[in-house]
């Protein structure tokens, strides 16, 4: 089983940029979706981006401009690099990987243990 780590994570000031990394312990090639999520205090958690295994981007409205996705097969490793960092941006952010027909199941498919972004002056 295919294990998730993410890194990257931290105190950050509005404006600033962090770039988190989603490492597996296996290969992802084979993995359909690579995304990251977040969940702030008292919310529900929330898609924030993926990449498909074939290089395509989709991101949440709320961050669309601002974070970048992108995957190292190579490396087995999933990237969110956040720039122009606003309060409202602060939570816990996982990183999930799933197949096409799981991935509107949360259920299912691989999670990390989250890192925490907090963004304040």
């Amino acid at each position: 089983q295919v294990q998730l780590v993410e890194s990257g994570g931290g105190l950050v000031q509005p404006g600033g940029s962090l770039r988190l990394s989603c490492a597996a312990s296996g290969s992802i090639f084979t993995i359909d979706r690579m995304g990251w999520y977040r969940q702030a205090p008292g919310k529900q958690r929330e898609l924030v981006a993926f990449i498909t295994s074939g290089g395509v981007e989709n991101y949440a409205d709320s961050v669309k401009g601002r974070f970048t996705i992108s995957r190292d097969n190579a490396k087995n490793t999933v990237y969110l690099q956040m720039n122009s960092l606003k309060s409202e941006d602060t939570a816990i952010y996982y990183c999930r990987g799933a197949s096409y027909s799981t991935w509107s199941r949360p259920e299912f498919g691989l999670w990390g243990q989250g890192t925490q972004v907090t963004v304040s002056s």
